[in-house]
């Protein structure tokens, strides 16, 4: 067989599929690669989103305590040691309200986990407007 009668490389069927299998799975890998960073990113930017919550929720009620606290002195004439009990049982209390409301927030959230695993792309995009919705203040009319 002469040079003429060989097919060319390129224009061999084994050659092609081959190619096309290589650059089919490059695609396939590239896509998985790229859907967990872009999972990976949203899990750090929900993490660093929450970590700012935490710490201004931290401050909001550090604050209202020193509030609360001093309304208290103010207004009942607390001594120093009443002040000092009255502060202690200001943080215990709002020590087992965050407690509290982080198991609520953790319930929420696994709650929202559930539910997103029985719907469809298209149900969650939905579901993530109608809770978007539900967390907006009402507007007043």
């Amino acid at each position: 067989m002469n040079y003429d009668d060989r097919q060319a490389t390129w224009q061999n069927p084994r050659v092609l599929g081959l190619l096309l299998l290589i650059f089919l799975v490059g695609a396939a890998a590239g896509a998985v690669v790229m859907k967990l960073a872009d999972r990976a990113m949203v899990a750090q930017a929900m993490t660093e989103v929450a970590h700012s919550r935490e710490t201004a929720k931290s401050a909001d009620l550090a604050r209202n305590r020193d509030l609360t606290l001093q309304h208290f002195k103010t207004e009942l004439n607390l001594t120093p040691k009443q002040t000092e009990q009255v502060q202690l049982i200001l943080d215990d209390f709002l020590k087992y309200m965050q407690t509290l409301q982080d198991q609520m927030d953790d319930t929420r959230a696994l709650g929202k986990q559930r539910i997103l695993r029985v719907l469809t792309d298209e149900q969650k995009l939905k579901f993530e407007k109608v809770m978007s919705d539900l967390q907006k203040p009402p507007s007043g009319r």
